[in-house]
């Protein structure tokens, strides 16, 4: 089952643009350790990058091809395999923090941050 297709949310997008935006938004937390975005794409993302810290902590061949399948940069996914998987192999979930900061000054978006814990 691809991993997407257990998303709710929408994001007033369509789907090919909602998969690039949420793969870009979790390879840059995975690089950043942290990034700031609304609030409903800070949701959708913390999910994706839970189940891809779950699959890096599995460490199979299975596991790495699906973190590979997903994550654009070759550099981030070898990140998140060799040091974020083992960093959390003793954790049962709750990889990602959100911290709502406030209204957007253009449109009154919420934004929030969504960082790893």
């Amino acid at each position: 089952m691809p991993l997407l297709v257990l998303l709710d949310k929408k994001l007033g997008m369509d789907s090919a643009h909602r998969k690039a935006v949420l793969r870009n938004q979790v390879t840059d937390l995975f690089r950043d350790g942290r990034i700031q975005t609304t609030k409903d794409k800070a949701k959708e993302t913390g999910r994706a990058a839970e189940k891809m810290i779950t699959f890096a902590k599995k460490g199979d061949l299975a596991a790495k091809r699906k973190i590979f399948a997903y994550i654009y940069d070759e550099d981030v996914a070898n990140k998140l395999i060799e040091e974020i998987g083992p960093k959390y192999s003793d954790r049962q979930g709750g990889y990602t923090r959100i911290l709502k900061l406030g209204p957007r000054v253009g449109d009154n978006a919420e934004l929030a941050i969504l960082e790893l814990v």
